[in-house]
């Protein structure tokens, strides 16, 4: 009987765990790789930026195809990797916009994480980003504008 528990036990963890894995690529790491391109970009460090984005891609390429679809995989890794391969901040800055829309997408038909996501605009750039909280930090001009624009949309 004990054997029986134990076997059950054993397979259950391993339910658990398989299934924690499969949550956690694109619920977890995904939006946290993107929030941490953008406060690269509102810190003005496109060394880090390029980091963090070659870090989404391996990412991207690692979470199962039932949880982030080949199209939306296709656009999130293009648009990554071209911030990962230039060291120019206003270069990062311009494939970061496409970047954010292709989040947005993705943001709009699965649950990324357990919070609410802050769709902003900047009017100056006619671009948005993607912010877990509310207050405006402008990752286009840094500080040179950093509460430039507003939210315009929560995500859930």
């Amino acid at each position: 009987m004990k054997k029986i528990f134990f076997i059950v036990a054993f397979i259950a963890t391993g339910l658990v765990q398989t299934y924690a894995q499969d949550k956690s690529p694109l619920h977890v790491d995904l939006l946290t790789h993107y929030y941490a391109i953008k406060d690269a970009l509102v810190a003005s460090k496109a060394d880090l930026a390029a980091t963090h984005a070659a870090e989404f891609v391996k990412t991207a390429a690692s979470v199962d195809a039932k949880n982030l679809p080949d199209a939306n995989r296709t656009l999130l890794v293009r648009d990554a990797s071209a911030i990962a391969s230039v060291k120019d901040l206003k270069k990062q800055r311009e494939y970061f916009s496409a970047f954010s829309d292709n989040m947005a997408a993705l943001a709009k038909v699965t649950k990324l994480g357990d919070g609410a996501i802050y769709r902003a605009y900047c009017p100056m750039k006619k671009a948005s980003w993607l912010s877990k909280e509310p207050a405006i930090k402008n990752p286009y001009y840094g500080s040179a504008m950093l509460t430039c624009g507003k939210v315009v949309e929560t995500l859930k």
